[in-house]
């Protein structure tokens, strides 16, 4: 199947969701070009009485210009909580330099006859303004509504890390699960909404007379009805989940819960490293995490049984490719010295080390290996050079940590650390194709989300952690040429998790009872 029939089939699929999100990109952007223009011109218009403030106003707003979207909102998140108030007052602080800098150019453009000529006549500095500059100036000041607006369009994207919705949460979706079609399918809608701004604001541009002074009045009007879709009613829910991106794709997440479960919680799309704060504030009532987690005991939460085995066991494993096995046998006693040594009360305290008390992964895992007396200093690195990888969350980068230090006390290879790469499918596809050499993953995840067994094999796995490491094991091996080593002792399992003392007040202690009550 080509990307264009994956991307047509997936539109297909979620139109509802599409158009839902579409709705909320444009409200995000208009809310926010509503702001801009209410700050940015009457600013402008002040400086051009005030032109000694104008360097430091339009220094201070370049500087905003310049701080990446992401921080700015990571900025912002412990003051305004998730949600649409810090995306929309991210966005409006970048509209402001192209709306104050062109109100300005656009008024000190004004022909300085036509200016003498007005004040001449006896009107005011204000009616000079009002009547003279200000509509001479229009075309100009749209070029910078209209510089916003597209701008705005591209950042509002992010807005979906921080379950403020809009187009981005299927390009975070399938950035995490490798999924061209998915990112494609809010990336390209996306696009046309900047594309649409943009012709509509440059229509208004070209108008002339009192035309362009009637559009200006309708832009006026129109932005703030444009802004009012966000507002929309949605569907009333019970409760409200917060989920990754990864979960809500992946079919070992909410699909797989959908299935088994008939699972059809209100949700937002958030980024994996806000999810544990948003139900501990508040701001949602369900969420995704992983059972080993240390947020779960230092918030309070509940982890819901899975009493009918939704999700499969999920071993944590080194995978190595089997040729950099064959070039380095050295590596299998290094990484073996692991196995078995991490009990799943273990593997939480580790995570809570880096969680909560924010120690670094490599002192939390050197103290590790000291205390086990697994500690080694490293030997000269003559060798060649290992990549090691993980994906982009706390656990994982503990885990790279440890076998980063084994392999330099134990081998005289190096190491290359490419932590973060991401979500499943970017880490599989990287060991595959060589670009590292080995990663720890689940049994569950590379059972699920690589191999996709049919649901007859699923059947005949069952819960039994043994079985679903040795199909892993043999189909890896034959498809891929990857070997999974010995499991290191936890099982780090998906779970769905509330608040405790909401889910003791509505009686939630599985997830068959939380399906029952969203009935």
């Amino acid at each position: 199947m080509t990307i264009l029939s994956e991307l047509l089939t997936f539109w297909q699929a979620q139109a509802d969701k599409i158009g839902q999100q579409t709705l909320q990109h444009i409200g995000l952007t208009a809310a926010s070009l509503v702001a801009g223009v209410a700050v940015g011109v009457p600013l402008g218009l002040l400086l051009t009485r005030r032109p000694r403030l104008a360097p430091w106003v339009l220094g201070g707003a370049g500087v905003l210009q310049t701080i990446p979207s992401i921080a700015l909102l990571g900025f912002l998140i412990p003051v305004l909580g998730i949600g649409p108030g810090p995306a929309i007052l991210a966005l409006f602080l970048y509209s402001l330099l192209p709306i104050v800098r062109n109100t300005l150019a656009g008024v000190r453009g004004v022909d300085a006859a036509v200016v003498d000529a007005a004040r001449g006549l006896g009107l005011t500095d204000w009616q000079v303004l009002r009547r003279v500059e200000l509509p001479l100036a229009l075309p100009v000041l749209l070029a910078g509504i209209r510089t916003a607006a597209v701008i705005n369009v591209g950042v509002a994207t992010l807005a979906a890390y921080i379950a403020a919705g809009g187009l981005g949460e299927f390009i975070f979706g399938g950035i995490a699960l490798n999924n061209p079609a998915m990112i494609l399918a809010g990336a390209i809608p996306a696009a046309v909404l900047a594309l649409l701004f943009d012709a509509a604001l440059a229509g208004v541009q070209r108008l002339s007379g009192r035309r362009l002074a009637w559009a200006g009045r309708a832009l006026l009007v129109g932005l703030p009805l444009l802004a009012g879709l966000y507002l929309l009613p949605r569907a009333a829910s019970k409760l409200l989940a917060g989920f990754s991106p990864e979960f809500v794709g992946r079919s070992d997440g909410l699909p797989g819960l959908r299935r088994t479960y008939g699972l059809h919680p209100a949700s937002v799309v958030l980024a994996p490293a806000l999810v544990y704060e948003a139900a501990r504030t508040g701001d949602v009532d369900l969420i995704d995490g992983y059972s080993t987690d240390g947020r779960i005991k230092a918030y309070d939460l509940r982890v819901l049984r899975d009493d009918r085995h939704a999700f499969p066991p999920y071993q944590a494993v080194p995978v190595v490719r089997r040729q950099t096995l064959d070039e380095h046998p050295e590596l299998v006693p290094a990484l073996a010295r692991l196995a078995g040594q991490l009990s799943d009360s273990v593997m939480t305290e580790l995570n809570y080390r880096v969680d909560l008390k924010h120690e670094t992964p490599r002192a939390v895992a050197l103290d590790f290996l000291r205390r086990r007396g697994l500690w080694h200093e490293p030997l000269p690195a003559t060798g060649a050079t290992i990549r090691l990888g993980s994906k982009i969350f706390g656990e994982q980068y503990i885990l790279a940590e440890l076998y980063a230090a084994l392999i330099r006390g134990y081998t005289h290879l190096g190491v290359e650390a490419k932590t973060g790469l991401g979500g499943t499918s970017i880490c599989a596809d990287a060991l595959r194709t060589g670009a590292i050499d080995l990663y720890p993953e689940y049994t569950g995840t590379g059972l699920l989300v690589v191999l996709q067994p049919s649901p007859a094999v699923l059947d005949s796995l069952g819960p039994d952690p043994a079985a679903v490491l040795g199909y892993v094991r043999r189909e890896y091996r034959r498809r891929y040429q990857l070997e999974w080593l010995e499991p290191l002792g936890f099982n780090n399992t998906y779970a769905l998790l509330m608040r405790r003392q909401q889910a003791e007040r509505l009686g939630i202690r599985t997830v068959s009872e939380l399906s029952a009550y969203l009935r």
